[in-house]
């Protein structure tokens, strides 16, 4: 069992940088961010696998997925932030097998899932 806190969320001008910071109560291979609108579906933004990571294609190049291990803790960084990335966002963690089609895919399967931050630009 996984307990997900996120924090860093506000609200910020177009083309402004946000960090999200996910506290895990403890440690998960496979973790992921994902963000949803008012009226939209909950999508995938990032993910990772290990090493590997995972990006949704509407934010490559701008967003950042990392963790730090020794902190139990995940990270998203946000440049050049859009008016399209207004949403809640939600870090995810899963610790089973099913976990690498989940971040490979990004699919909102994930089995311990953190209350979100809201990101307004």
């Amino acid at each position: 069992h996984v307990q997900l806190v996120e924090s860093g969320g506000g609200s910020v001008q177009a083309g402004r940088s946000l960090r999200l910071s996910c506290q895990l109560s403890g440690y998960a291979y496979f973790v992921a961010w994902f963000r949803q609108a008012p009226g939209s579906e909950r999508e995938g933004v990032a993910a990772i696998d290990g090493d590997d990571t995972k990006y949704a294609d509407s934010v490559k190049g701008r967003f950042t997925i990392s963790k730090e291990n020794a902190k139990n803790t995940l990270y998203l960084q946000m440049n050049s932030l859009k008016p399209e990335d207004t949403a809640m966002y939600y870090c995810a963690a899963d610790l089973g097998g099913s976990g690498y089609c989940y971040t490979a895919h990004l699919v909102p399967d994930f089995g311990y899932w953190g209350q979100g931050t809201q990101v307004t630009v």
